[in-house]
């Protein structure tokens, strides 16, 4: 194994979980995640030479994926996922453990807010630092915590509304 690979590997293992649930926040879809998480770290993989080391290199990483998401969701046109019907939902229920659903259901509802809310949200929920996601959103630092916390409102607003169904 060359030094090259031996140190992508390590990035994967590092960074793969949370660049998923970012991709997962994108598309609440898990093949597309797979895919978009794939198609990231093969970009990672390719430009990995390119890296300054001017960031973090989970923030490039970050905004490799984020740009890879955007690019998908602009081709596919696409908005949030449609729910599942009720009675497939009745049926499948059992299976599900309450928690599954909850984090189910907060998927759906991170899927509903604005591109730049998923991502920050999602960032957050991956508890990297708020320096880090101010510098990968391009939002000061201040700006910031004020976003986060609006965003947490609307999706409190957002889960509430699935919880009354």
């Amino acid at each position: 194994m060359t030094d090259q690979e031996h140190v992508f590997k390590e990035i994967f293992q590092k960074n793969s979980k949370k660049i998923y649930h970012l991709c997962y926040g994108y598309t609440n879809d898990e093949e597309s995640a797979n895919d978009l998480l794939q198609e990231t770290f093969i970009k990672v993989w390719q430009n990995l030479d390119k890296f300054r080391n001017q960031a973090m290199i989970s923030t490039w990483i970050y905004r490799i994926a984020v740009n890879t998401c955007l690019t998908h969701l602009r081709k596919e046109n696409r908005q949030a996922k449609d729910e599942l019907t009720p009675s497939i939902i009745a049926e499948h229920k059992e299976e599900i453990s309450e928690k599954q659903e909850q984090i189910k259901t907060l998927y759906k509802c991170i899927a509903q807010l604005e591109e730049t809310d998923r991502l920050i949200i999602t960032m957050v929920l991956d508890e990297l630092p708020y320096n880090e996601i101010a510098e990968i959103s391009g939002i000061s630092e201040g700006n910031l915590r004020v976003k986060i916390h609006r965003i947490k409102n609307k999706l409190t607003e957002l889960y509430n509304r699935y919880e009354r169904l």
